[in-house]
C-alpha cells in the first residue's frame, strides 16, 4: 500500500477507469444519476462515496469493488518514480499524448454500460477558450443536456480545449456568475479582444495574468499552455466567476 489515504485511492482508480473507457465526468453523472458535484468531488478525492455507490461503479465500469478501493502500483509507475522530474515530465507528456490518440481511434469502440440518466436542459451561451481564444459570438445561442446544474448561476458556456484540463474538461458545460469581482487565483470567464477564455486570473500591478491549470509539456521541457497577460491596450471584458 502506498502513502495515499483512501479518498485519494479512490479518486484515482476512478479517473483511471474514466479514462480506459473514455467517459467524463457529465457522462459519469448523468449515467450513474448522481449530482455533478458529488461525482466530482470524488475523482478529485475530496470525498468517499458510500459502499452502494462504489458497488454502482463496479457495476459500471464492470470490475469488482476491490479495484475501486485498493492501490496498486504497476510497474511502469516504479520506472517513473526512479527518474529524475525532467525526465518524469517527458515520460508523462509523451504518454497522455499517446492515451489521447488511443482514446481518438478507439471512438468508435466504446464500451458504453446503459444506466438510468437523469438530465437538464440548459442554454449555452458560447464558448470558453482553454487554448488559444475563441470568437464569442453572442448571437449563437443553443441548448444542451446536462447531468445536473447549480442551484445558482446566470451563463452557461462549453469549454473549448484542454487547457484546463483537469478541472475542465474539452466540450464540458461550465456555469458562470455574472460579476466583475473575480479574485486572485479564482477561475475566471473572461473576454478579451472580443475572445473568450476560462482562466485562473490574477491582478498583477495593472495586468492581468491568466494561467492555465494544464501543466504539461513539449519534449522541450516547455509549458503546452504557458500563462499570457491582459493589459492596458487590450479590450478586457470580465464575464463574470466560474463556479466549482
Amino acid at each position: 500500500m502506498s502513502g495515499l489515504g483512501n479518498k485519494e485511492i479512490m479518486a484515482k482508480n476512478i479517473n483511471k477507469y474514466m479514462r480506459k473507457f473514455d467517459v467524463d465526468r457529465k457522462k459519469l453523472s448523468s449515467d450513474l444519476g448522481i449530482s455533478y458535484t458529488t461525482v466530482t468531488d470524488w475523482i478529485k478525492g475530496k470525498t468517499y462515496p458510500r459502499i452502494d455507490k462504489i458497488e454502482m461503479l463496479a457495476n459500471y465500469f464492470g470490475v469488482s469493488k476491490s479495484d475501486l478501493v485498493e492501490d496498486s502500483i504497476s510497474s511502469i509507475e516504479t520506472i517513473y518514480n526512479q527518474l529524475i522530474p525532467d525526465r518524469q515530465s517527458k515520460v508523462y507528456s509523451f504518454a497522455q499524448h499517446q492515451l489521447d490518440e488511443q482514446t481518438r481511434l478507439q471512438t468508435n469502440n466504446k464500451v458504453i454500460v446503459m444506466m438510468p440518466t437523469k438530465s437538464t436542459t440548459v442554454e449555452i451561451a458560447g464558448k470558453l477558450s482553454a487554448g488559444g481564444g475563441t470568437y464569442n459570438d453572442k448571437s449563437c445561442v443553443e441548448t444542451v443536456e446536462v447531468g445536473s446544474t447549480p442551484s445558482h448561476y446566470d451563463l452557461a458556456f462549453q469549454v473549448a480545449g484542454d487547457s484546463m484540463y483537469p478541472t475542465f474538461e474539452d466540450g464540458e458545460v461550465v456555469f458562470v456568475k455574472e460579476t466583475n469581482d473575480v479574485f486572485n487565483g479564482q477561475i475566471g470567464a473572461v473576454e478579451i479582444n472580443g475572445e473568450a477564455f476560462i482562466k485562473k486570473m490574477y491582478l498583477e500591478d495593472h495586468k492581468v495574468r491568466l494561467v492555465s491549470l494544464n501543466t504539461d509539456v513539449d519534449e522541450n521541457g516547455d509549458r503546452l499552455y504557458p500563462d499570457f497577460y491582459s493589459d492596458d491596450f487590450d479590450d478586457l471584458y470580465i464575464i463574470g466567476r466560474v463556479i466549482i
